[in-house]
């Protein structure tokens, strides 16, 4: 465990207050759309986003998801956090994307968010996992299915790139993640999940 010091403290609070920041929200009142969270899947992400408003707010949104997670791991990594240190705040970012303290604790599901925390950890893990969810998409176009199997790899590669004690941790982002996506596994299992390109 990580020496829980009044800087070490405070990056974590500034990574859960970063990654409370939803994109989605943000971008849709800017670009004067609907609110995310009540129109296509309700969910506040990129994903959703891309269905009511286009590529061009779709992007944007996955942009600032993910960098809401990479800039708080970035900024500690250069600041010399260890690796271990760094996946808490990684998961205190990711956190604060499900459970946002400015949006009533109502987030997203956390794909991009996870991605951009793990490429700031390790870029290598990052890239693979984006290769995984690449795949997965761009084969059986689902991008729930991409994200699910993407989760479920992630633990086992961070294993591999950064040892135990950071897979761990992790491994309770995936479980998180998984836990978003239920009703998306429910409706797989069903056959009514939404393939990528297809509105709802």
């Amino acid at each position: 465990m990580p020496h829980f010091d009044f800087v070490f403290s405070f990056a974590l609070l500034a990574a859960y207050l970063c990654g409370s920041i939803a994109s989605a929200v943000l971008v849709c009142r800017l670009m004067k759309l609907p609110d995310p969270r009540t129109k296509g899947s309700q969910n506040p992400g990129a994903t959703n986003v891309l269905r009511i408003g286009g590529r061009k707010a779709g992007l944007l949104t996955l942009l600032g998801d993910m960098l809401k997670g990479f800039l708080p791991v970035l900024a500690a990594k250069l600041y010399g956090f260890d690796n271990l240190s760094l996946s808490y705040i990684a998961l205190l970012a990711f956190i604060g994307h499900l459970y946002p303290i400015f949006f009533r604790f109502k987030g997203g599901k956390g794909v991009a968010t996870f991605l951009g925390t793990l490429f700031a950890l390790c870029w290598p893990l990052g890239l693979t996992l984006v290769s995984v969810w690449l795949g997965v998409a761009s084969t059986l176009r689902f991008s729930s299915l991409a994200a699910i199997v993407m989760s479920l790899c992630a633990p086992f590669f961070a294993w591999y790139f950064l040892g135990t004690q950071c897979a761990l941790v992790i491994s309770v982002m995936s479980l998180l993640m998984l836990i978003r996506h239920r009703q998306n596994i429910r409706n797989l299992i069903a056959g009514t999940e939404h393939r990528v390109g297809k509105t709802k």
